[in-house]
């Protein structure tokens, strides 16, 4: 079963998750602050924490910095700051994903789901990825749409290739520079301009996409298998 810590300092909050995620199946704690963060995650190593930003006793970007030293756990940030800034560093930092306060409950267990099959698949390297008519074989590095073969570049691919490993979650522009220019460059132009030729060969509408979400500051998300 999957275990979850909440941490999150409003009791408000706590009330109405840790009835909910139970109900859904999952395994949840909760921790107050960073500091019984750290010493719950070393007690119970849970599979995913919801961690809020604004904590008592220190900053949650700096929580993440410390379990990622200790915790291959998926981290999804759910926080009142709505700072492109924030989200950023934050992911940046290690978290896996952010979602606004205030949010509606069907909306973070879509997100808990995506990242528990992410953490699951990430344990045997993926050799495919399959949603709905779209199909990446990671090996041979081909890409079928509908049936038909999809030619890409290189960059196009290991664009691809980066987001469908993280599938609905975001994936920040500087993740997606390191997969398709190394340490080349850190202009997002070019992560622009390519996403755009994804589009125009994966999207129905290339000008509406549903495949290939932006998220505005922050990065891009594929869209989760279907």
């Amino acid at each position: 079963m999957t275990r979850i810590l909440i941490v999150d300092d409003e009791p408000s909050l706590l009330a109405v998750l840790e009835p909910a995620l139970s109900a859904a199946g999952y395994t949840v704690s909760t921790a107050l602050d960073g500091r019984s963060t750290i010493s719950t995650v070393m007690a119970t190593d849970p599979d995913l924490i919801l961690l809020d930003l604004g904590l008592p006793d220190m900053d949650g970007k700096d929580v993440i910095v410390q379990v990622r030293a200790l915790s291959e756990a998926s981290i999804i940030v759910i926080s009142a700051r709505h700072q492109e800034s924030e989200k950023i560093a934050a992911l940046d930092e290690g978290a896996d994903d952010y979602v606004n306060k205030p949010f509606e409950i069907g909306e973070l267990t879509a997100r808990i789901r995506a990242a528990v099959r992410r953490r699951t698949s990430m344990r045997v390297k993926p050799r495919t990825f399959q949603s709905g008519p779209l199909e990446i074989d990671f090996s041979a590095r081909t890409v079928v749409l509908d049936g038909d073969a999809v030619k890409l570049s290189r960059k196009e691919f290991d664009l691809l290739q980066a987001l469908a490993l993280s599938a609905g979650q975001v994936v920040t522009h500087k993740r997606l520079l390191a997969a398709g220019w190394g340490t080349a460059t850190t202009d997002n132009q070019y992560l622009r301009v390519y996403i755009g030729y994804l589009r125009q060969k994966l999207e129905e509408d290339s000008a509406a996409p549903r495949l290939i979400l932006t998220e505005p500051g922050v990065g891009y998300r594929l869209a989760a298998p279907i």
